[in-house]
């Protein structure tokens, strides 16, 4: 079979131990992202399947219907936004779905937080210039780590903080806020008060019609000028424009980022990158050896059982 893995940045796929399950296929990989649904078509118009890196491609009916030789689409993860499942269906194309890990996300969102709160980056820079000590930051113990969204990851988090000793306030859904209360820690009054309380503000939910911009500017107001807000989930959760200007008006006062609303950056201008209260990673959550060997796995034995005619996952099976 002919397969495509898209969006590979650093070309890391072909060096992973899993990538023997494919010596048999024909395998193209392109290491670029390419937004314009033309031009990405005629790279990949011949493949007959498609391995997607968690959702750095999106997949609409425009696309599909310039790919007439695709016939299943393999999942890193759980599909998500970036994929329009009817549209698949519509041109029978199978979608079969990986599997997911909270750890390398977990690690990730307290590495940010540990380096905003001790002003890690700053001071590192600081001593490429020349300079000892440029700033004093602030420890995790004592702070109160606030945490909206208490699934998988957010759970890790809670119980990081807690062994950091840090007080863990939940927000969230009415379960989620129960499921916290069980487990031994706080849930907020309201959403308000939560903002309002928190020291450290961390997002841990899915991107959904529901969830987008569910952070408004008006949330974000509410946080005290020496907090701090982390995002690892999806840019979208805030409020368009609504993050940068509230850190111009220093509510909060802090940020540390990972996710962006259109990626990859590559624009050394980009202004959330040139703000000094800002740290920023290129979207690293999942990008970890582990992690790229567990989801890669999954995805390429998908690939494997569907061309031994035992297709697994599948998300849409209606259509085979």
């Amino acid at each position: 079979m002919k397969i495509a893995i898209l969006d590979d940045y650093q070309d890391a796929v072909r060096k992973l131990a899993c990538f023997d399950l494919l010596q048999q296929q024909e395998v193209v990989i392109l290491n670029k992202t390419e937004k314009d649904a033309n031009a990405l078509a005629e790279k990949i118009k011949d493949v007959e399947a498609l391995v997607l890196i968690r959702e750095r491609t999106v997949i609409t009916g425009d696309l599909l219907s310039r790919l007439p030789n695709l016939k299943l689409i393999s999942q890193t993860g759980k599909i998500s936004n970036h994929l329009d499942l009817n549209a698949c269906s519509q041109y029978k194309v199978a979608v079969a779905e990986g599997v997911g890990s909270p750890v390398a996300p977990a690690e990730l969102t307290w590495i940010l937080l540990m380096n905003v709160l001790r002003q890690i980056p700053n001071a590192i820079e600081g001593m490429k210039k020349g300079n000892w000590q440029v700033n004093i930051g602030e420890s995790v113990n004592g702070k109160i780590i606030g945490i909206w969204g208490y699934g998988k990851i957010g759970k890790m988090i809670a119980g990081y903080a807690k062994a950091f000793g840090a007080k863990v306030l939940v927000w969230g859904s009415e379960q989620s806020r129960l499921n916290a209360i069980n487990d031994g820690y706080e849930a907020a009054e309201s959403k308000t008060d939560f903002f309002k309380t928190a020291d450290v503000v961390s997002l841990h939910l899915r991107l959904n019609k529901d969830t987008t911009g569910i952070v408004k500017e008006e949330d974000l107001s509410l946080m005290k000028t020496s907090s701090v807000l982390i995002n690892t989930s999806r840019a979208e959760l805030i409020e368009k424009g609504s993050l940068i200007k509230a850190l111009k008006a220093g509510r909060p006062g802090f940020a540390g980022l990972d996710v962006y609303e259109s990626e990859p950056v590559y624009d050394t201008g980009f202004e959330l990158l040139n703000m000094p209260n800002v740290v920023c990673t290129p979207h690293l959550g999942y990008v970890e050896k582990n992690s790229y060997e567990l989801y890669f796995s999954k995805a390429f034995e998908n690939i494997i059982n569907y061309i031994n005619g035992k297709p697994t996952n599948i998300a849409n099976p209606e259509i085979l």
